[in-house]
Protein backbone atom coordinates (compact mmCIF):
# COMPACT_ATOMS: atom_id res chain seq x y z
CA UNK A 1 0.00 0.00 0.00
CA UNK A 2 1.11 3.57 -0.78
CA UNK A 3 2.86 5.26 2.09
CA UNK A 4 2.36 8.88 3.84
CA UNK A 5 5.89 9.53 2.26
CA UNK A 6 4.71 8.48 -1.32
CA UNK A 7 2.10 10.77 -1.36
CA UNK A 8 3.29 13.46 -0.17
CA UNK A 9 6.27 13.12 -2.50
CA UNK A 10 3.61 12.71 -5.53
CA UNK A 11 1.94 16.23 -4.60
CA UNK A 12 4.85 17.76 -4.15
CA UNK A 13 3.95 18.86 -0.29
CA UNK A 14 1.36 20.35 -2.01
CA UNK A 15 -1.70 20.45 0.86
CA UNK A 16 -5.14 22.70 0.14
CA UNK A 17 -7.41 21.15 3.38
CA UNK A 18 -7.43 18.45 5.88
CA UNK A 19 -10.14 17.02 7.94
CA UNK A 20 -10.53 14.02 10.34
CA UNK A 21 -12.22 11.07 8.47
CA UNK A 22 -16.48 11.33 9.23
CA UNK A 23 -16.75 7.75 9.02
CA UNK A 24 -15.51 5.00 11.64
CA UNK A 25 -14.52 2.14 9.16
CA UNK A 26 -11.00 3.31 9.48
CA UNK A 27 -11.03 3.85 13.30
CA UNK A 28 -11.24 7.60 15.48
CA UNK A 29 -7.63 8.65 14.57
CA UNK A 30 -8.29 8.43 10.88
CA UNK A 31 -7.47 11.96 9.19
CA UNK A 32 -7.35 13.03 5.33
CA UNK A 33 -5.01 15.10 3.50
CA UNK A 34 -5.95 16.75 -0.23
CA UNK A 35 -4.42 18.10 -2.92
CA UNK A 36 -6.04 19.85 -5.07
CA UNK A 37 -5.03 22.17 -8.12
CA UNK A 38 -8.49 24.32 -7.55
CA UNK A 39 -9.73 23.53 -10.73
CA UNK A 40 -13.33 21.52 -10.81
CA UNK A 41 -13.39 21.22 -14.82
CA UNK A 42 -11.07 20.76 -17.70
CA UNK A 43 -7.67 20.41 -16.09
CA UNK A 44 -8.88 19.90 -12.77
CA UNK A 45 -7.87 16.88 -10.38
CA UNK A 46 -7.37 16.06 -6.73
CA UNK A 47 -5.42 13.45 -4.80
CA UNK A 48 -6.83 12.83 -1.43
CA UNK A 49 -5.40 10.33 1.69
CA UNK A 50 -6.61 9.15 4.55
CA UNK A 51 -4.44 7.42 7.51
CA UNK A 52 -3.90 6.93 10.78
CA UNK A 53 -2.61 9.82 12.60
CA UNK A 54 -1.04 7.74 15.38
CA UNK A 55 0.51 4.81 13.61
CA UNK A 56 0.49 6.30 10.35
CA UNK A 57 -0.82 3.78 8.37
CA UNK A 58 -2.60 4.12 4.89
CA UNK A 59 -6.55 3.80 4.46
CA UNK A 60 -7.03 4.98 1.15
CA UNK A 61 -5.95 6.91 -1.37
CA UNK A 62 -7.59 8.65 -4.29
CA UNK A 63 -6.93 10.34 -7.48
CA UNK A 64 -9.54 12.54 -9.16
CA UNK A 65 -9.24 13.72 -13.02
CA UNK A 66 -12.20 16.29 -13.45
CA UNK A 67 -10.98 16.69 -16.86
CA UNK A 68 -12.23 13.09 -18.10
CA UNK A 69 -14.93 12.56 -15.15
CA UNK A 70 -12.64 9.39 -13.72
CA UNK A 71 -11.93 8.34 -10.00
CA UNK A 72 -9.07 5.83 -9.01
CA UNK A 73 -8.76 4.83 -5.56
CA UNK A 74 -7.33 2.44 -3.44
CA UNK A 75 -8.02 0.88 -0.49
CA UNK A 76 -6.14 -0.69 1.86
CA UNK A 77 -6.65 -4.84 1.71
CA UNK A 78 -7.42 -4.81 5.77
CA UNK A 79 -10.13 -2.28 5.77
CA UNK A 80 -12.20 -3.03 2.16
CA UNK A 81 -15.20 -5.17 4.07
CA UNK A 82 -15.28 -2.33 7.01
CA UNK A 83 -15.46 0.40 4.36
CA UNK A 84 -18.40 -1.71 2.35
CA UNK A 85 -19.96 -2.23 5.29
CA UNK A 86 -20.30 0.92 6.77
CA UNK A 87 -21.49 2.57 3.10
CA UNK A 88 -24.36 -0.43 3.46
CA UNK A 89 -25.27 0.93 6.92
CA UNK A 90 -25.11 4.36 5.80
CA UNK A 91 -27.13 3.98 2.88
CA UNK A 92 -24.71 5.14 0.52
CA UNK A 93 -23.55 4.13 -2.50
CA UNK A 94 -19.12 2.76 -1.81
CA UNK A 95 -17.79 3.31 -4.81
CA UNK A 96 -19.57 7.09 -5.96
CA UNK A 97 -16.97 9.38 -6.19
CA UNK A 98 -18.80 12.20 -6.77
CA UNK A 99 -22.39 12.99 -9.34
CA UNK A 100 -22.27 9.74 -12.19
CA UNK A 101 -18.52 9.30 -11.66
CA UNK A 102 -17.02 6.08 -9.91
CA UNK A 103 -14.23 5.16 -8.23
CA UNK A 104 -12.05 2.72 -9.96
CA UNK A 105 -10.06 0.40 -7.50
CA UNK A 106 -6.90 -0.46 -8.20
CA UNK A 107 -4.76 -3.03 -6.37
CA UNK A 108 -1.20 -1.90 -7.55
CA UNK A 109 0.50 0.91 -6.17
CA UNK A 110 2.63 1.42 -9.55
CA UNK A 111 -0.57 1.74 -11.63
CA UNK A 112 -1.80 4.45 -9.00
CA UNK A 113 0.93 6.28 -9.41
CA UNK A 114 1.25 6.35 -13.43
CA UNK A 115 -2.60 7.66 -13.23
CA UNK A 116 -1.88 10.04 -10.96
CA UNK A 117 1.36 11.60 -12.31
CA UNK A 118 -0.17 11.68 -15.74
CA UNK A 119 -3.68 13.45 -14.59
CA UNK A 120 -0.88 16.35 -12.85
CA UNK A 121 0.49 16.52 -16.11
CA UNK A 122 -2.54 16.52 -18.05
CA UNK A 123 -1.46 13.81 -20.66
CA UNK A 124 -3.36 10.76 -21.63
CA UNK A 125 -2.75 7.75 -19.61
CA UNK A 126 -4.40 3.72 -20.14
CA UNK A 127 -7.55 3.48 -18.34
CA UNK A 128 -7.19 -0.31 -17.57
CA UNK A 129 -6.43 -1.86 -14.62
CA UNK A 130 -3.32 -3.30 -13.72
CA UNK A 131 -4.40 -7.01 -11.99
CA UNK A 132 -1.79 -8.89 -9.95
CA UNK A 133 -1.21 -12.51 -10.63
CA UNK A 134 0.52 -14.99 -9.55
CA UNK A 135 1.71 -18.36 -11.07
CA UNK A 136 3.93 -21.64 -10.13
CA UNK A 137 7.53 -21.43 -12.53
CA UNK A 138 6.16 -24.27 -14.07
CA UNK A 139 3.31 -22.45 -15.21
CA UNK A 140 4.81 -19.01 -16.12
CA UNK A 141 6.90 -21.14 -18.53
CA UNK A 142 4.38 -22.85 -19.99
CA UNK A 143 2.19 -19.44 -20.40
CA UNK A 144 5.42 -17.96 -22.28
CA UNK A 145 5.97 -20.38 -24.67
CA UNK A 146 2.63 -20.52 -25.51
CA UNK A 147 2.30 -16.56 -26.10
CA UNK A 148 5.74 -17.23 -27.86
CA UNK A 149 4.08 -19.96 -30.42
CA UNK A 150 0.95 -17.22 -30.42
CA UNK A 151 3.66 -14.91 -31.24
CA UNK A 152 2.64 -12.19 -28.83
CA UNK A 153 3.48 -10.95 -25.78
CA UNK A 154 2.77 -12.69 -22.33
CA UNK A 155 0.94 -9.61 -20.82
CA UNK A 156 -1.37 -9.84 -24.05
CA UNK A 157 -1.91 -13.55 -23.44
CA UNK A 158 -2.65 -13.19 -19.70
CA UNK A 159 -5.32 -9.86 -20.49
CA UNK A 160 -6.75 -12.03 -23.13
CA UNK A 161 -7.80 -14.95 -21.07
CA UNK A 162 -8.29 -13.00 -18.43
CA UNK A 163 -10.73 -11.25 -21.00
CA UNK A 164 -11.99 -14.70 -21.76
CA UNK A 165 -12.86 -15.70 -18.46
CA UNK A 166 -14.76 -12.23 -17.62
CA UNK A 167 -17.14 -12.64 -21.00
CA UNK A 168 -17.54 -16.34 -20.04
CA UNK A 169 -19.12 -14.63 -16.50
CA UNK A 170 -21.07 -12.37 -17.80
CA UNK A 171 -22.53 -14.67 -20.70
CA UNK A 172 -23.47 -16.97 -18.29
CA UNK A 173 -23.20 -16.11 -14.29
CA UNK A 174 -24.39 -19.09 -12.95
CA UNK A 175 -22.77 -21.86 -15.39
CA UNK A 176 -19.58 -19.80 -15.16
CA UNK A 177 -19.96 -20.53 -10.61
CA UNK A 178 -20.83 -23.94 -11.48
CA UNK A 179 -18.08 -24.93 -13.63
CA UNK A 180 -15.43 -23.17 -11.14
CA UNK A 181 -17.20 -25.11 -8.20
CA UNK A 182 -16.87 -28.51 -10.49
CA UNK A 183 -13.05 -27.29 -11.54
CA UNK A 184 -12.23 -26.39 -7.39
CA UNK A 185 -13.53 -29.88 -6.74
CA UNK A 186 -11.59 -31.75 -9.15
CA UNK A 187 -8.41 -29.98 -8.08
CA UNK A 188 -8.73 -31.45 -4.40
Amino acid sequence: MITMKDFMELVDYKITEGSAYGWTCYGHSAYSLDSWNGIQDEGGFSFNITFDTKTQEVYEVNACDFTNDRAYRMINPNYIQKHAYEAEARGCHKDQAWDNVDYVDLEVDDDFFQKALAIQAGEDYDTRVTVPVEFSDEDMFRYMKLAHERDITFNQLIEESLREVIDSHDRDPEGFLENYKRTQKDER
